[in-house]
C-alpha cells in the first residue's frame, strides 16, 4: 500500500482540461445552496425598493450586492475547474467561503436601506482571502501556471486589503472607491491570466452556470407561486394575479429554453471568449434575480401595494428579460445559429419592451417568448468545429 499524503491532502495539480466526464461535484452543488439564500434576499430588496418608488437607488443597491454575490460565485467556480481536489482542507476553506456568503446575506438589508455595506464588505473580505488561500496552495504544483496563481493569490489579498480601508472612508468618497476596488477585482483575472493561462475545462464551466442559472430561475416560479398564494387573500383581484402567475410560469420556462438551446462549451474557447462569457454573465444572472422582484412589484401593483403606478411599474420585469434574451444571444446563441435565429432572438428581447405599453399586461411578452421558443425548435443549432 502507497503511504498515505502528508496530513491526508492530495498535491494540487492542475486538473486535465480535457478529462472525459466531468461534471459538478456533490461539494459544488452544496455550495450553490447558500448563494440561493443571498440571491432571494437581494431580489426581495429589490422588489420593495422598487414598490416604494425607490428606483435609482433601488437598481443601484441591487448592483452592489448582486456583484458581490456573483463575484465570490464565478472565482470559486473557475479555481474548482483548474485545481479541485476535495481534500478536507479545499473543502474546509470552501465552507468558510460558503460562511462569508450567508453573513453577506446578512448585510443586504443594511446595504439597501441604510446605505451601510460594512456587514457586506466584510464577508466579502472572509469569502475572498478564503479563496486566496486556496490560490496561493494551488502556486506550490501549478506548473507552468504557477505565476497566474502567484497573481491571482496577491492580487486578491491586496485588494482585500483595500476593501477594509474602504470602509473608513466618508460616503461621499466611498461609492467612488467602490467603482474602483470593482474594477480592481475584475482585472486580477486579465491579469493573471496572460502571464500564465490556468486550465479550464469547458463543458464542466458551462454546467456550473447552468445550475446556477437554474437557481436564479428558480427564484421567479417563487414569484409565481407567491402570486397564487396571493389570490388566496384578494378575491377581488383573484384573475390577474392567477393570470400572472400563469404568464410568469410560461416567461420562466421560455428563458429557460432559451439559455440551454446553445452549446455553451463553444464559447469557452480561449483567453477573451472565456472572459466575455464570463463577465458576461453578470447581466444575464443579475436579470434573471431582477425578474423575480419585477414579478412582485406586478403583485403588489395589482393589489394596490406599490407606489409605481401601470403601465410603467412592468418596466420592472420587462427589463429584466430584455437584458437575459439579449446577453444569452451575444454570449451562447449567436455564434451557432442561424440567420433565423440571429434574427428573431434579437427582436424578441426588444420587442418585450413594449409590453408595458398595451392594456394586457405580461400577455404580450409570453407570447413573444412562445414564438422565440418556436424559432428555435425550428432551427436548431448550427454545428461547428470546436477543440474544446
Amino acid at each position: 500500500m502507497a503511504p498515505a499524503p502528508r496530513f491526508r491532502l492530495i498535491p494540487m495539480r492542475p486538473r486535465d482540461p480535457h478529462e472525459p466526464g466531468r461534471t459538478a461535484s456533490t461539494l459544488e452543488l452544496f455550495f450553490d445552496l447558500v448563494f440561493v439564500v443571498a440571491v432571494s434576499i437581494a431580489a426581495a430588496q429589490l422588489h420593495h425598493a422598487l414598490s416604494e418608488g425607490h428606483i435609482r437607488d433601488g437598481i443601484l443597491n441591487y448592483a452592489i450586492v448582486f456583484f458581490g454575490i456573483w463575484w465570490a460565485w464565478m472565482n470559486f467556480t473557475w479555481f474548482a475547474t483548474s485545481f479541485d481536489t476535495d481534500d478536507w482542507l479545499y473543502r474546509v476553506l470552501t465552507i468558510v467561503q460558503m460562511g462569508g456568503v450567508l453573513v453577506l446575506a446578512s448585510g443586504v438589508a443594511p446595504a439597501f436601506e441604510d446605505h451601510d455595506f460594512s456587514v457586506l464588505i466584510l464577508a466579502y473580505v472572509v469569502m475572498r482571502l478564503a479563496l486566496g488561500a486556496q490560490w496561493l496552495r494551488a502556486s506550490r504544483g501549478a506548473g507552468s501556471a504557477r505565476r497566474a496563481t502567484l497573481i491571482y493569490a496577491v492580487g486578491v489579498v491586496l485588494v482585500q486589503v483595500l476593501w477594509l480601508a474602504a470602509l473608513l472612508l466618508p460616503e461621499s468618497v466611498f461609492m467612488i472607491a467602490l467603482v474602483v476596488l470593482v474594477l480592481a477585482e475584475i482585472s486580477i483575472p486579465v491579469i493573471a491570466e496572460r502571464t500564465g493561462s490556468t486550465p479550464w475545462h469547458p463543458h464542466h464551466i458551462t454546467e456550473r452556470y447552468g445550475l446556477f442559472t437554474l437557481i436564479l430561475l428558480g427564484e421567479s416560479l417563487l414569484a409565481s407561486a407567491n402570486a397564487i398564494i396571493e389570490a388566496l387573500h384578494e378575491t377581488e383581484i383573484l384573475g390577474p394575479l392567477i393570470a400572472i402567475s400563469a404568464l410568469t410560469l410560461i416567461a420562466t420556462a421560455a428563458l429557460w429554453w432559451i439559455y440551454f438551446w446553445p452549446p455553451h462549451h463553444h464559447a469557452i474557447n480561449g483567453l477573451r471568449g472565456s472572459l466575455a462569457y464570463g463577465y458576461g454573465h453578470f447581466f444575464i444572472f443579475a436579470a434573471a434575480g431582477a425578474f423575480s422582484a419585477g414579478i412582485e412589484v406586478e403583485i403588489d401593483v395589482l393589489a394596490g401595494k406599490s407606489e409605481l403606478a401601470a403601465p410603467y411599474a412592468s418596466f420592472a420585469y420587462t427589463i429584466p428579460i430584455a437584458i437575459f434574451v439579449l446577453g444569452v444571444w451575444v454570449l451562447a446563441i449567436r455564434p451557432c445559429a442561424g440567420r433565423a435565429v440571429n434574427i428573431a432572438l434579437p427582436a424578441a428581447g426588444l420587442l418585450v419592451l413594449i409590453d408595458p405599453l398595451i392594456p394586457v399586461p405580461f400577455a404580450l411578452t409570453a407570447v413573444i417568448l412562445a414564438l422565440a421558443v418556436a424559432v428555435l425548435v425550428w432551427r436548431p443549432p448550427v454545428e461547428r468545429d470546436s477543440a474544446s
